[in-house]
């Protein structure tokens, strides 16, 4: 995978408190101090994000939790109305893509742009807060890490109990290259909101159960560990796991290799990392991991309007080599890995993390791994993004397309199991 497809492999291609003082936590999911908004958080001022929220009515959302946030008079108080909102904001999304509630707005439900604008509202909005309390740079990150996470669907994957049940994790991406163009979805986002919860038949006739959580485009999260802290808990009872990001135009992939190795795209806070996957325990860590998802099945099978493909290159530095070379059928002995099939970017990377975290787990069976989307495209007047509109029939329906086409690739691979 060239450099720019990389980079389009995700869009184109994380207890009880004394006052103050809480417990050691994650690093935050930024390096901007304290009274600065972030990055990320800056594009805000610009007219699409403020539009987007308007216009789906999840600029509320905000309004509520600057609210809350002025009535917290204690630490205690603060962090429940991080987790209330954080919590509230996804399951807000999550209803509206599935259809229930009232239709506020004139965007379509199943866009995932709103949850994405809205969080980085709110973090922001907490970012900046000055309480009446004392509150350290260490309490600060903790609340941003409660938002984030609840507001991400990374702490509600509850499967059912029971037996006959199939179980299925699902995660996707924020939006990204929003410098490119702002007006940007992720359909990986906006599949893991319309799945979440979900019931679906399987293509043998089984029933599964469907938990989804989305993850941010930043290089310092998943160094944080937010995949592993997200997964940990649910790859042990799961029948099927993928994971989605956006790829190529107009076709799926599963990605059979993933590589450890970080290629250096900017990611959402043009922040560029060029090194080998960090991970825990590096000595015992491989240069490769592959799928185990069902690939010859799922690319046979009439899913939907987009061919799906068996990916199987990657581009590597042979034993004994000194400059990288693109391989189609997989890598060699003892290579060492400069891009997987989905590249080099954090699509690739959640993908290596979660087939490694399968492999450490002890579950080397377990059916997982990645699957890129077709990249979501506006209508082919509408592709301009200092003139165009922030959403068109075409674009809703490409959309609609590809969420139906992963609904249906995850019912393929979960057949037979369970």
């Amino acid at each position: 995978m060239s450099r720019i497809r990389t980079a389009l492999g995700l869009a184109l291609a994380a207890s009880a408190l004394t006052l103050g003082a809480p417990p050691a936590t994650a690093s935050p999911s930024s390096p901007a101090a304290a009274g600065t908004a972030t990055v990320e958080e800056a594009r805000l001022e610009r007219a699409v994000p403020q539009e987007i929220m308007r216009r789906s009515g999840f600029d509320a959302a905000v309004r509520e939790f600057r609210r809350s946030l002025a009535r917290a008079e204690t630490y205690p108080q603060a962090e429940r109305a991080a987790v209330r909102h954080g919590s509230a904001l996804w399951r807000r999304a999550v209803d509206r893509a599935q259809g229930r509630g009232p239709a506020v707005g004139d965007l379509s439900r199943d866009d995932d742009r709103p949850l994405y604008w809205a969080r980085l509202a709110m973090t922001r909005e907490l970012r900046l807060w000055q309480p009446r309390f004392g509150l350290t740079d260490e309490g600060r990150a903790r609340l941003l890490d409660r938002l984030e996470v609840t507001s991400r669907g990374q702490d509600s994957m509850n499967f059912p109990a029971g037996k006959g049940v199939r179980r299925i994790v699902l995660t996707g991406f924020d939006p990204f290259t929003l410098d490119r163009d702002i007006r940007i979805s992720n359909p990986s986002g906006a599949s893991a909101l319309a799945l979440d919860g979900t019931w679906i038949r399987t293509a043998d006739g089984g029933r599964a159960r469907v938990e989804t959580a989305v993850f941010p485009v930043r290089w310092q999260d998943f160094a944080d560990g937010t995949v592993e802290r997200t997964l940990r808990p649910v790859l042990p009872r799961a029948d099927v796991f993928t994971t989605v990001s956006q790829g190529r135009i107009g076709r799926f992939d599963i990605e059979r290799f993933n590589g450890a190795w970080r290629g250096g795209f900017p990611d959402n806070e043009n922040v560029a990392r060029t090194e080998t996957v960090p991970v825990a325990d590096p000595a015992s860590q491989p240069q490769w991991t592959a799928t185990t998802l069902p690939y010859a099945r799922i690319t046979a099978a009439p899913t939907g309007r987009f061919p799906v493909y068996d990916n199987t290159s990657v581009t590597e530095i042979p034993a004994g080599g000194g400059a990288p070379v693109t391989r189609a059928d997989g890598p060699t002995a003892g290579s060492t890995a400069r891009a997987g099939g989905g590249g080099n970017y954090l699509s690739n990377e959640i993908a290596y993390r979660a087939t490694l975290l399968r492999d450490r787990i002890g579950r080397p069976e377990l059916p997982g791994g990645h699957v890129h989307t077709p990249v979501l495209q506006f209508a082919p007047d509408n592709t301009d993004p200092a003139t165009g509109t922030v959403t068109d029939p075409e674009f809703v329906q490409n959309r609609l397309d590809i969420v139906a086409q992963v609904r249906s690739i995850v019912a393929v691979a979960a057949a037979g199991q369970g």
